[in-house]
Formats: C-alpha cells, structure tokens, sequence
C-alpha cells in the first residue's frame, strides 16, 4: 500500500500527522496516552503526558513495552508476537486507523482494541492488528501498549495493583478526550482483546473507574475466571523479589533495569499457585495476570457492566496451540489427561468422565487439549456470558470459532488465535500461510473473513452481529465455520461440568 503526505490531526496534548493510505484511510502510530514510565514510575499508576510543540510525527511505529521474545515451537507466531521488544521510553500509545478524510461531525462507531501475550508480550506493532479493514469499513480503530509482566502486572504491597489495565483505561479516557477528532463517536466505544488482552476487557467491565467509558465489549478467547487471589500473586512477587535478590516493594524494584525485569520475569514459569480455595486460572502458562479477590465473572454479576453490550467467545480447540507446536499432541496419554484436569478442577476424575462421554471418538489429543482449553478459556466465558446475560438493559452474543487450520499437517486446528486474521480482514498475509503459518497450506474459504470481520464492525456499530442474544435458558451460540450455524447451548454437558460450588469462606 503507498503512502502519502498525511492529515494532521489536533489532540489535546499537541498535534499529530499521521500516513495517508490508498485504500482512503489514515494511519496514525505511536501517540502518546500517557507519560514514558520511567524509574519508580514503572510501578505508579499511568500520569498525563507533557504536551508537546509543532507536529509531531506519527507515520512510524515507536517503542513497545519491555518484553522477552516468544515463539511457540513449529507455529510461526511472529504476526502474533511482533519482532519482540522494540527500545524505547516512551511506549504508553495508541496508533489509530480511521477513515480519510474523517467525518468533520465525528460520529463514527469506534473500536479498542486490547492485544494478548500472556502479559508479558505483544504490541501494537504486530501484523495482525493493523486496523486499516476497519477503517475502510467506516470504524475508527485503535489500537494500544501496555505496560507487561513485572512493571505491568506484579503485586507489590506498595504500589496500585494492575498497572497494565489502570493503562487501559487511561487510553480508553484519551479515546473519551481526543477520538472525535479522528471522526469516531466518544460515546460508541467497543472495547475488544483476545487471550491475555480479552480477560483485561473483562477486568475493565469490573473497574469503577471505567464506567462510562465502554459501550460494548468483546472478549475473544479470555476468561472471567482468569484472575490470580492476592495469595497467588504473592508467590509469584517472592519469586521475582527473589530472584532478583532484592526486598518484595516497589522502591526495590524501581532501581532495577528493563533489562533485568524482563529477564527475571522470563525465570518465573513453572510456580505452583494452587492453594487450598484456587486452582491456577492460567494452568502454569503465565505467572502473570489480572489480580483480584473477586472474579470478573463475580463482579458483573453483582451488576458491575450493566448497560454494555458484550458479545464472548472462544475458538473450538483453544488448547491444540499450547500442544500441537510443540510435538504433545500426538503423543498425549491417558495420564496427560488424568494431570491436566487435576490442574484445572476440582473433582478431575469426574470431569475426565464428562469429556470421554460427551466425545466417545475422540483421541487422548483432543480430550487433553479439550480440557486445556476450556481451562484457560472456555470455562471463563461461560461464566462471564451467564453472569452478562442475567443483567437488565445489556444484550449478550456468543460465537465458537470453529474453523479448522491445516497447519502443522492439519493438527493445528481451531487453535488458540487462529479467529484473530479474520476479525480484522488479514486472512490475505503471507506470513499466516504455509505449513507453519497460523493459518496453514491452503487457507481459509475466501469469503469467511470478510463474513467475521462484518460481524464485528455489525456489533460495534450498532450492537447486534446479527445472531440470536445469549440468555440463560436457550444459550444461543453461533458456530462460525465455513457455514456459520446458530446452535443452542452446543456444549451444555461439558460446561455444566465447570459449574463448581464456591469455595468456603
């Protein structure tokens, strides 16, 4: 695509000029929501930033937050992770996609969009969140960094607790403040994540603070059962501290380098965060999360949320990522299974019963990435959708991405992130084909991402997709594969087996 000398736009904190494309929108990357964390700032809540004098460029990509690089075994995950940590202070930005030349009277529904990572990688940067098919499609999108792993995301006694969504939701008040500008609506905000990103979406609905600032929400493979207790988190600041060699506080760890957090934080894998109440919301794939005593999926239902649109999903085999591109697909058994339900569950013999039940044909692969997956995700939507649903003046939608990719000699599947190219219209990248692209040989039918990616804009703009509501009785979902088939309830036996009695006290 050419790029052209481009529009100026005027913020409140200073001018900005942005890349005008061929295709009649605008590209504006790497504009500041919030003052470079710096220092002891690291563990502060987001601050204003200085304004600043004349133009400033936004035609490039900046600095992204302090991350170790990530790759996921014989999967390419590069248009996923981005190019790893870009240096840079000054990262806490926003780059915005928009129609050019933007409407004058503003008024366009707007998008926000919230990348996964486990919480501790990703960017703006990464290719597949470029937000041009939005704009095309007459949304003003936008997309965000925040502050990962330790500086983001570790609890310390004596600094707010995630810092990485306090970020949020100040670009979600820099969006309130500047968007009309760029032609969006200030009051038609559609706030979107997936993984790491999408359960940040469902903190957001649970944060005081962001009331008002939200319209509708989607949440593609997160969970509303995904934060760690206080408990949890504690073990994993006594590791960091620990290994790092230094006291548990934040005065401690503002004197340490980006460099060595990132490492430290790199080491921390593999604690044990099951207590005698909680199992790990993450199964041991990250040590880092939301941290909250209650629930997401507990404060919407107590009303938290109510009057904004939420449609909620996962992908039918989540788990086949964590597996398949590291060669523990194929070769699972029946004790992979027995070890990861005693992870995620209570009574695991029992849901190990449900799952061979309710798939009587399917392989110790596909039990094992089946309960991995609900796990991390399924399981936590279910709860989120349930607790949405029971609240007045706010529609809920549900979707399963089903559609099949041939990576990995077809084991990849409806993994984890495969839905993502076609939310936003990039089904067409180079990198996603092949047999270790996500989206593997031979490709999607041509027509399915066009089809999603409608669906969303749909949603955002006026709050319907065009499927049936969820509620709690039908439990209407929608199948979305190369045809899309509206289903009630399609895993009724296997969610039910989630439903756990609260823990005492």
């Amino acid at each position: 695509m050419n790029h052209h000398p481009g529009p100026v736009v005027i913020t409140a904190r200073g001018a900005v000029r942005g890349l005008r494309q061929d295709d009649g929108t605008a590209a504006f990357l790497n504009i500041p929501y919030a003052a470079p964390p710096l220092g002891a700032g690291r563990f502060a809540p987001p601050r204003p930033h200085e304004p600043w004098d004349g133009i400033r460029d936004a035609t490039a990509p900046g600095p992204n937050a302090p991350q170790s690089a990530r790759e996921l075994g014989s999967v390419d995950m590069s248009p996923y992770f981005g190019a790893g940590w870009s240096r840079g202070a000054d990262y806490l930005t926003v780059s915005v996609f928009a129609p050019a030349p933007a409407p004058a009277a503003g008024g366009l529904p707007v998008m926000v969009f919230v990348h996964g990572g486990g919480f501790v990688a990703g960017s703006t940067r990464s290719a597949l969140y470029d937000g041009s098919a939005f704009a095309r499609d007459g949304v003003v999108l936008v997309t965000l960094n925040y502050r990962l792993g330790i500086a983001g995301f570790l609890d310390l006694p004596d600094a707010p607790a995630n810092r990485g969504l306090l970020d949020v939701v100040a670009a979600l008040r820099w969006v309130r403040e500047n968007i009309t500008a760029f032609g969006g609506d200030p009051y038609n905000v559609t706030l979107f994540g997936q993984s790491a990103g999408a359960t940040i979406v469902g903190g957001v609905l649970a944060t005081p603070a962001a009331t008002g600032l939200v319209r509708r929400a989607i949440v593609q493979s997160g969970s509303g059962l995904g934060a760690f207790t206080t408990e949890q988190a504690a073990r994993v600041t006594t590791a960091a501290a620990g290994s790092l060699g230094i006291e548990p506080h934040a005065d401690a760890f503002a004197d340490i380098s980006d460099e060595r957090l990132v490492e430290a934080a790199s080491r921390l894998a593999g604690i044990d965060l099951r207590t005698d109440t909680h199992h790990d919301p993450l199964a041991g794939l990250s040590p880092f999360s939301l941290v909250l005593d209650t629930q997401p999926a507990a404060s919407v239902a107590a009303g938290l949320g109510v009057g904004i649109d939420l449609l909620i999903g996962t992908n039918t085999e989540e788990g086949n990522l964590y597996l398949a591109p590291v060669g523990k697909y194929a070769t699972s058994t029946a004790a992979d299974i027995d070890d990861t339900a005693a992870r995620a569950h209570p009574d695991p013999a029992r849901l190990v019963e449900t799952y061979r039940m309710s798939r009587p044909e399917a392989s110790f692969g596909e039990l094992r990435s089946a309960i991995l997956g609900d796990a991390l995700f399924g399981a936590g939507s279910w709860a989120l959708a349930e607790a949405h649903a029971a609240l007045p003046e706010s529609a809920t939608f549900a979707y399963e991405f089903a559609w099949r990719s041939r990576a990995l000699n077809a084991e990849l599947g409806a993994a984890h992130a495969v839905e993502l190219p076609f939310v936003f219209d990039l089904a067409q990248l180079p990198r996603l084909r092949g047999a270790g692209g996500l989206l593997g040989p031979g490709g999607p039918p041509a027509a399915l991402a066009a089809r999603v990616h409608a669906a969303w804009v749909r949603f955002a703009a006026t709050g319907d997709p065009g499927w049936d509501p969820y509620d709690t009785g039908r439990r209407a979902t929608m199948r979305i594969d190369a045809e899309w088939t509206q289903l009630d309830d399609p895993r009724g036996q296997e969610r039910r087996a989630w439903i756990r009695p609260r823990p005492p006290g």
